[in-house]
């Protein structure tokens, strides 16, 4: 595992300054330009301290394929939004360090999936990161809400009162990693982040 200290975000990063070394996990979000899910065309990342401090950061990415029109409506990123952004090969060398240094967390396993497709894609081993669903985590937190808008960012944002704007890798990094907080807040309970060479533990007894 590389020296936490040592490590930093490749410069396409939007706000990249120097990393923490004192952090817990790293929330992850993307965007894809198509139905491939390998069509990564933004990255989103919110990296969460052990005070519980969010520092986000965010990069487009040129995905090579075409965009779909309603993945543009969704997100609002078209081919005139990455024409001067690097491609997921420029970007991974220096991004992997970072995501196999502590503990991942996504909203749903989409993100994960994304990242393993456009790694097999350029020709890369897909992250060796341990990821978790905070999906799972807020199913944990709220079982009430299945079934009444269930656990999805869009319900999480009214019920919680998060702020956020969705469909914005970097917002919904930020969404994904203030609801793991929250979930924590509320079962009165820390999720266990154990380091990225083993399998994450949630601690909810």
């Amino acid at each position: 595992m590389a020296n936490a200290a040592s490590l930093s975000l490749p410069t396409c990063f939007k706000q990249a300054e120097p990393l923490s070394d004192n952090l817990r996990f790293i929330a992850v979000d993307v965007e894809t330009a198509g139905y491939d899910i390998a069509s990564i065309c933004q990255i989103g990342l919110a990296c969460v301290g052990f005070d519980n401090s969010i520092a986000t950061y965010s990069a487009y990415i040129d995905p090579g394929t075409p965009f779909a029109k309603g993945n543009t409506r969704l997100h609002g990123i078209d081919a005139s939004t990455v024409k001067s952004a690097p491609k997921f090969a420029e970007v991974l060398p220096s991004l992997r360090p970072v995501l196999e240094a502590y503990p991942l967390i996504q909203h749903s396993r989409y993100d994960e999936k994304a990242f393993d497709a456009a790694c097999r894609l350029a020709g890369f081993q897909v992250l060796k990161s341990t990821w978790s669903d905070s999906v799972a985590i807020a199913r944990q937190a709220w079982p009430e809400l299945r079934g009444h808008g269930g656990h999805g960012l869009a319900n999480l944002k009214k019920v919680l009162g998060l702020q956020f704007e969705h469909h914005d890798a970097e917002e919904d990094a930020r969404a994904a990693a203030e609801v793991t907080l929250k979930a924590e807040a509320s079962m009165g309970r820390k999720i266990r982040m154990l380091s990225s060479s083993q399998q994450l533990t949630f601690d909810f007894q």
